[in-house]
């Protein structure tokens, strides 16, 4: 691309050196340069990227993007005041803005983003269209999945993502939108057509401050969508949730409500529920729909009416959009039943906030046979203000195993020490390592009870320090059931 071009919209104080014509790359990794890379040094949370500019040019760069003056003779380096803002910028431009190609989903709330994201992906493959899905899970591409770092993606994967999903044809990209990315800038560029709010609960704390400031963050999405009413963009909002009202004020574009306990646009009544899955009635301006699906829990309810809402609002028929939803999988890791060849139900799930622990127990009430036993871990060197309460929810259950999630630079005891301050009875156990805890976990099973293992769902690894090792709840609960229930029998 034409470097001039690139920069028209760039705010930069100062060009030292003379630009070539053309780049042909924009990267913030030193390792990724390719000949005429633009390379944005970008100040992380342990590297700083203006320590990488001579070994970027060395490679073949030749512009920079930095916050200071380099001493780089052989590219130019433009400074400018937040690299991080101007990175979004930049990546925008040079895919040539792949967002306003496509029908843009966003999905934030402190949990049900995945869920409602992934749900609506599979919904529109089954309704014949192509469809990308980015998120905690990963990206996926029509169906293909690739492994992504963030809930959020910085600015450039975004893009690139964005881009790639615009070149393989897709009509709809459904992203979940955290609040770090919003703040952060992760989002810049990047056009929604319809913006999704599930709910807000405590989490992010140790990032945000107090809740207000957590509200406002997630409420970027809204004000974000812009003051161009002639474009067909729209917000859905869980009435459930008191947030919404305040999100309502922050777009001039069309609201379309969901909702189960308070009126709505899309309201669900008469739920009911097995370990198969749950039934309920829609009821909106076109009347009664009963709807089945594959998915557990009233909070997956919730979930599928933010999906039916924001699908409908896109022109899609209702009896398509619940025929599409009958028979969707769950989505991986989130209240997902465990197979396995023993006389217990193991269902593993990403819930680790107060709120959704509840929600996951709330879940398995109404058929569970015998007891409930829960696993909840939380993740070391982070929010530490939400560990007691997050014991005290899942407390509920009859048998409780406290444990890590990433326990990160962290020691055990001090993570399990902040959490059973809230358990409420005495029937649990301490167990830092989380294979440990998880066979445990099976080990207290008898016939007929239900295991929820929260926290990491589907997650195939746990941090220790700075390092990622295997770890898979699913894998360790199945072979640790297999063994426990073939001894018993033999």
């Amino acid at each position: 691309m034409n470097i001039k071009h690139l920069l028209e919209n760039i705010p930069y104080q100062k060009i030292e050196g003379a630009l070539p014509e053309n780049i042909s790359h924009i990267t913030m990794d030193s390792r990724d340069i390719k000949k005429d890379s633009l390379f944005v040094c970008i100040k992380g949370y342990t590297v700083d990227g203006h320590n990488y500019a001579a070994q970027a040019v060395n490679s073949g760069a030749t512009v920079i993007i930095s916050e200071k003056p380099l001493d780089l003779p052989n590219a130019a380096v433009i400074i400018v005041e937040d690299t991080t803002r101007t990175l979004g910028l930049l990546a925008a431009k040079f895919y040539d803005y792949p967002s306003k190609e496509m029908k843009m989903i966003g999905v934030t709330g402190t949990n049900g983003k995945t869920s409602v994201a992934g749900m609506l992906h599979a919904m529109l493959m089954e309704l014949g269209e192509n469809s990308a899905l980015t998120g905690t899970i990963g990206f996926n591409l029509n169906g293909k999945l690739y492994q992504s770092a963030n809930t959020t993606s910085d600015a450039l994967t975004t893009q690139q993502m964005i881009f790639r999903a615009k070149e393989e044809g897709c009509s709809h990209m459904a992203m979940e939108v955290s609040s770090h990315g919003l703040v952060l800038g992760r989002l810049a560029g990047v056009e929604f057509d319809t913006a999704i709010f599930t709910n807000l609960t405590h989490d992010h704390l140790d990032f945000h401050g107090t809740m207000e400031e957590y509200g406002h963050a997630k409420g970027l999405l809204f004000s974000q969508l812009g003051q161009n009413v002639a474009e067909k963009k729209r917000a859905v909002l869980n009435a459930d949730d008191p947030w919404s009202e305040q999100f309502a004020k922050m777009t001039p574009h069309p609201v379309y409500t969901y909702g189960v306990k308070n009126e709505a646009q899309f309201k669900a009544s008469r739920i009911e529920m097995d370990h198969k899955g749950t039934t309920f009635t829609l009821t909106c301006k076109e009347g009664d729909f009963p709807v089945s699906m594959k998915l557990l829990g009233h909070f997956n309810v919730s979930n599928a009416l933010a999906a039916i809402t924001a699908l409908y609002a896109e022109g899609f028929a209702m009896d398509d959009i619940l025929a599409a939803l009958a028979v969707i999988p769950p989505v991986e890791g989130r209240m997902q039943k465990v197979e396995v060849e023993a006389p217990i139900t193991i269902f593993i799930d990403y819930a680790h906030t107060p709120d959704a622990i509840e929600k996951a127990l709330d879940a398995v009430k109404d058929f569970k046979k015998n007891r409930v036993i829960f696993l909840v871990g939380t993740g070391g060197n982070r929010d530490k203000s939400k560990r007691p309460s997050m014991a005290e929810k899942a407390s509920i259950a009859d048998y409780v195993v406290l444990t890590t999630d990433d326990p990160r630079y962290e020691e055990f005891d001090s993570i399990l020490d902040d959490l059973k301050v809230g358990m409420t009875h005495p029937n649990f156990a301490c167990i830092g390592d989380r294979a440990e805890a998880v066979k445990h976990a099976v080990q207290q099973a008898e016939r007929g009870d239900v295991i929820i293992l929260a926290g990491k769902g589907h997650e195939d690894y746990q941090i220790i320090e700075s390092t990622k090792y295997p770890h898979s709840d699913k894998e360790i609960a199945i072979e640790e059931a297999m063994k426990k229930f073939q001894e018993k029998e033999a």
